[in-house]
């Protein structure tokens, strides 16, 4: 594993969920703000596919998560929210050693559906732009 030798930005910190897709990908870290929750991580060999940048399927799951994430934040208490459409273009390729920052810079959540736009940058330069859909769904209650 690689020395991490980039600073994590000012508000970061150890990441407040963890998941098992997510767990290999370790150390996560996140900012929350009133709106949004923003994740972040230094790009490792381990997030990285054959050709040496950083995988998109890293890219895909961990914007899913900011955005997913920053809906339910959004909407409060009692809502937890599954991905129901995810489009992801990729703008340019990240590299070990970058900052790769998921940030949502747009959500509309409703009832049933919330919706939600974000951009991922690596050392603050844009990589990729998101949207997605998410199922708002009410968590049973006892």
């Amino acid at each position: 594993m690689m020395q991490e030798t980039v600073p994590i930005p000012p508000g970061f910190s150890r990441h407040f969920r963890h998941s098992p897709v997510t767990d290999p990908w370790e150390p996560i870290y996140s900012r929350q703000t009133e709106d949004v929750v923003v994740l972040g991580l230094v790009a490792d060999a381990a997030h990285t596919n054959s050709r040496g940048f950083v995988h998109g399927g890293l890219i895909s799951a961990l914007v899913d998560n900011a955005m997913g994430l920053s809906c339910a934040r959004r909407l409060g208490q009692g809502s937890s929210l599954v991905t129901v459409n995810l489009a992801l273009d990729f703008l340019s390729a990240a590299q070990v050693g970058q900052w790769l920052e998921f940030d949502t810079v747009f959500m509309k959540p409703g009832a049933t559906l919330a919706f939600a736009q974000a951009f991922v940058t690596a050392d603050g330069a844009p990589c990729a732009r998101a949207s997605g859909v998410f199922r708002v769904v009410k968590k049973a209650t006892h």
